[in-house]
């Protein structure tokens, strides 16, 4: 997934992606805890690729969807761990990439910004023209995904429809 998302370089072999890919893997990655919560989504954007006239339009969404109000001008580093959380969620999900990497489904806060965090992510899934997760959850993985590749240990070991490799993988439960 590291490779794909550009992180690393194959170590053999080469890889081909034909479309704008963005990484769900870290999603703190580039966040400054010295800097504030606003000026963090300038820092994140531009990290995922973001002009700051495409970062201004969306800023408003950003902090809005952050649900972090008068915190947003507060260093990162006096946020929690679920705030500093909300922040990095609400910045990398405003994406809107033709392939979509994740490892596993991503959840965080309370229970209210779940909820919102989880509709989010479903509806960026949905837009998405490719996702690419790795997950240990077979109803996650049959509801969201209409071919499953299973690797073991670097190499194909199944490719086919989500239930088929689901069922082998995981057994008929």
């Amino acid at each position: 997934m590291r490779v794909m998302s550009g992180v690393y370089y194959p170590s053999g072999g080469n890889i081909a992606i034909n479309g704008k890919c963005t990484s769900l893997i870290n999603i703190s990655l580039g966040i400054d805890p010295e800097a504030t919560g606003r000026e963090n989504i300038g820092i994140r954007g531009a990290l995922l690729g973001f002009t700051k006239k495409e970062m201004a339009a969306r800023r408003a969404e950003i902090e809005d969807f952050s649900e972090l109000g008068s915190f947003l001008d507060m260093p990162v580093r006096t946020y929690s761990t679920g705030m500093q959380l909300r922040l990095a969620f609400s910045i990398s999900t405003v994406i809107q990439p033709e392939i979509l990497i994740m490892d596993e489904w991503l959840a965080t806060g309370d229970e209210g910004f779940q909820h919102k965090a989880n509709e989010r992510l479903h509806d960026l899934v949905n837009k998405t023209k490719i996702l690419i997760i790795a997950s240990h959850s077979k109803d996650l993985l049959v509801k969201n995904c209409t071919r499953i590749v299973w690797l073991e240990h670097g190499k194909i070991r199944m490719d086919a429809d989500a239930q088929t490799v689901a069922d082998a993988y995981f057994g008929h439960q």
